[in-house]
This record gives structure tokens, sequence and C-alpha cells, in this order.
């Protein structure tokens, strides 16, 4: 028997398995082969008739159709993400915005969806010349960020409308509400101080007119990273800003010595009023004190005439020679001395002074003593010595 023949067991020689069985991938392969002949009309054998054959490919044709109606169903379903929102359109209408989730859509042709993500930061950017109030021609750049708060307006209200070039509208918008703000302010205030004030400006100004638009856009955030005088006049402008800036500092310097001179004046001032109050005290008080002084002479003079008019005249004498270094000897004993300072010499100078001092106490005694005076002689320089013991008297100056 051939090696290649069935034996009597109807075995495969060499897997040892019945020839048939299910396990026979040849058996499973001719099957489904015959199963497909029979769905769309094959000859599936011989034992076929054309009856069967014509159900069979009905039934091919309807399950088909059941299975391409499946798919094309399963089509509709779509996904969108948490940043993201769906656009559903029905033969291009708006049908409805769908959220984060799964979701199903008729399928194509009859819907369609657009998703798109509404959380992300968009941004546009715009650098060109304007002109100012004061009408200088300044160079700006303008940095936008915005994203779509509204899907529904973003998609079908305005065409382009986040497109980065002259023919986006947002682009025209920024450029516009720019150009609008800065023609309000002057160049100093927009290098300056001013660039915050003219973002927040251009901002609000750019939101109305894209709210106006209902364009479906948020303005985030408006920003000036650039503003300086065009390069052809930038030299002259530098130096304009350099002279400026001298200016102010020249200003500052001034306030800043004003600053230290005038309290110092001031100060001075306030001590020179306060010396002058002091002086115009002491001088009323001496004054006060020399009347009051006087009038007690006056009520010991009345009481005791020669012993007030002695005593005073004992005491002029005595500030007049207290700082004369002269040597009065009586003149009644012989050797007579009188030491007379020379002129120029300190002792001379000395005495100066004490006869200056003197005149001044002789001003200031009561004039009831000149009447006095008047009516008593002075006593004489043979007053000083007295007691007939006492051969001479020697006052001599400290």
């Amino acid at each position: 028997m051939p090696w290649n023949e069935p034996g009597g067991n109807q075995q495969d020689p060499w897997t040892g398995k019945k020839r048939g069985s299910n396990n026979d991938p040849e058996e499973l392969i001719r099957k489904l082969t015959q199963k497909f002949n029979n769905l769309f009309g094959g000859s599936g054998g011989g034992n076929s008739n054309s009856s069967n054959s014509n159900g069979n490919s009905a039934k091919g044709i309807i399950l088909l159709l059941i299975i391409g109606t499946i798919a094309w169903l399963l089509s509709g379903i779509y996904t969108v993400d948490a940043r993201q929102q769906g656009l559903v359109l029905r033969f291009g209408a708006f049908q409805e915005v769908t959220g984060a989730g799964l979701h199903w859509r008729l399928p194509y042709p009859i819907e369609t969806v657009e998703i798109i993500d509404v959380e992300q930061n968009r941004s546009a950017q715009d650098r060109s010349n304007m002109l100012t109030k004061d009408e200088n021609i300044i160079e700006i750049g303008v940095s936008v960020q915005y994203k779509i708060s509204n899907i529904e307006d973003y998609a079908f209200n305005v065409k382009d409308v986040d497109l980065n070039d002259p023919s986006g509208t947002l682009y025209q918008v920024m450029r516009g509400a720019t150009r609008e703000v800065v023609g309000r302010n002057s160049m100093d205030f927009i290098l300056k101080e001013g660039r915050e004030n003219i973002a927040i400006d251009t901002q609000t100004l750019m939101q109305s007119v894209l709210d106006a638009y209902k364009s479906g856009l948020q303005v985030i955030k408006v920003n000036l990273p650039y503003a300086e005088a065009p390069t052809e006049v930038k030299e002259a402008f530098d130096d304009a800003n350099k002279a400026r800036e001298n200016a102010t500092q020249f200003q500052n310097e001034a306030e800043t010595y004003s600053n230290k001179v005038l309290p110092d004046a001031r100060g001075k001032a306030a001590r020179l009023l306060e010396e002058a109050e002091a002086n115009r005290q002491e001088a009323i008080a001496r004054a006060e004190g020399d009347a009051a002084r006087f009038n007690q002479l006056v009520a010991e003079y009345r009481k005791a005439p020669d012993i007030t008019r002695e005593r005073l005249y004992l005491e002029t004498i005595e500030a007049v020679m207290n700082g004369s270094r002269k040597v009065i000897v009586d003149a009644k004993s012989g050797n007579n001395m009188i030491y007379v300072p020379m002129p120029g010499t300190a002792d001379a100078n000395a005495e100066t002074a004490a006869v200056a001092a003197a005149a001044k106490t002789l001003q200031a005694a009561p004039p009831a003593k000149a009447a006095t005076d008047a009516a008593t002689p002075p006593a004489t320089e043979g007053d000083i010595v007295r007691g007939a013991n006492r051969n001479t008297t020697t006052r001599e100056g400290r």
C-alpha cells in the first residue's frame, strides 16, 4: 500500500489522526470554502441544486448588508477630551455642542463633528510704526494671548478669526485697537511709565470689538514687549532722552542741595532769634535789677547820706583801681613815688579798660548822688589814707 493512501482505519500515517476529523485544518478550510460558495451562489458540490443556491445567495447579501449597516452606525462613535468640545454638524448646519466624554452621532455623510481645543491659550503678534498724540512716530510690538470662549460663534460668525496675518480678523482688531490707544497718548508716556496702561486699554478695546463681532474669542492678556523710536531717528531720540535724563539728574541734585541747605539756614535763623530773645530778656532783667538796686540805694541814702556816699565812692574807686598797677604813697612822708605805666604797655591798656569800667559804673550811679556831690565836695586822695598812726597806704591791683 502506498504511503499516501489511507489505511483501513482512515488514519494519517504521520500524525496518527483519523482523516476527515474536525481537527484537520485542510478539512476546515474546505468546509468554509464550500459554505461561502453556497452563500454567493457557487456550486458547493454535485449534490447542490439551483434553488438552494439562490436561497443561500440572498441570505449572504442580507448578512453583508447587516454587517455593513452595523459598521456604518459604529463609525458615528467619537470621543472628546477634557480640554475640548465637539461641534456636531448635520449636512453642514450646526446641530449641537458636546462636552468631554464618549458620544455618538449619525454617521457620515449625515452628520460630522469638529473637535476643537477650547482651553488652549493661543497667541498673536504684531509690530508696526504708529503715530502718537504729539505727532511722533513710534515702533510698537504687541503680543496678544487669547482662547475660544464660544465654539459656535467661533466656527460660524467670523471667517479666519484667529489667522495670524493681515487677513485675520483678530490680527486686524489687534492692530486697530493698538493704533487707537497709541494715538491717544504721547510718546514719552508710552516709552516710560505708560506701557502697562497702554496694554490694559488695548485689551479692553480689543475685547469690546471682538464681542461686537460675536467672534467667540476671549482676550486673556496683552503685552507690549517692544516700544522704541524708529531706526531712522533712534540716534536723535536717544540724544533727546539723554538730555532729558541729565535735566532730571540736575534737578534732583538741586533739590538735594536745597533740602540740605534750607534746614541749616532755618536752624541758624531760629538760633539767632533765640539768642536775640535771650539777650532781650537779659537786658530787661539787668535793667530791672539795676532799677531795684537804685531804689534800695536811695532808701539807704536817705537814712544815712554820708555813709552811703562814702561807700559808693569807695566801691567806685575799687572798681577803677582793680585792674591798675598803681602805687599811691602818702604825700606827707618823704621819698614820694608815684608809679604810672607807660602808654602802649600792657599795664596802660589794663588801666584804660579799668577807667572805662569805672566811667560806666559812674554813669549807672543814681542821679541823687550827683546832687549830693554838688553840695558836698568830693573826697581827695588823702581820704583814702586814714588814721594818724599809718604813714603810707598801698593799693596794688590784683
